[in-house]
Order: structure tokens, then sequence, then C-alpha cells
């Protein structure tokens, strides 16, 4: 089952799918945004807000966020440990 994590504003992906979550401060994260931007690989779920995290997809996928890098590791975590005790529930 793919575990689904809330970025904001009603915004999802898949917790399988991810490989990082970064704050979009650095120059090299700036760049790595506007390369994909260039390629159309850029999923903007900020709702017109700040981009206050960056997160890149296993498919070279970048989904922007208008939350915080660390809730959204919250977040993830959460989802984590609710998989594990779904899991133990089936053994």
């Amino acid at each position: 089952m793919a575990g689904l994590v809330n970025i904001g504003f009603g915004n999802y992906v898949n917790a399988q799918k991810v490989v990082t979550v970064v704050n979009p401060d650095a120059a090299p994260i700036k760049r790595m945004v506007q390369n994909a931007r260039e390629t159309q690989r850029v999923v903007d779920a900020t709702q017109g807000r700040r981009t206050k995290s960056v997160i890149v997809m296993e498919t070279d996928q970048i989904v922007l966020s208008a939350m915080q890098p660390d809730t959204i590791a919250r977040r993830f975590a959460a989802s984590y440990m609710t998989e594990q005790d779904m899991k133990g529930e089936e053994q």
C-alpha cells in the first residue's frame, strides 16, 4: 500500500517515492529547481505561497511545498510509524 503524505493545502506525495526533502535557499537547490522548471519536471504545490521546501522524487520530478521541511519530515515519520503498526497487526 502506498503511503501518501500531506505536503500542504490538500496535496499529497507518495512517501515511498521520495528521495529527500530540502530547504530551497541553497544555491545548488535553486539551480536544481530552475533546471527542472526548464524541463517541465516541477510540480508546484505551494498554492501561490513562498516555497519553503523542495521534495525530490525518485522519478526526477521536483515538488515544491509551502511547508517547512521539518513539518514534512514529521509527517513522513508519522506515516512510517503508522505503516509499521499496520504491518505488526497483520502478523
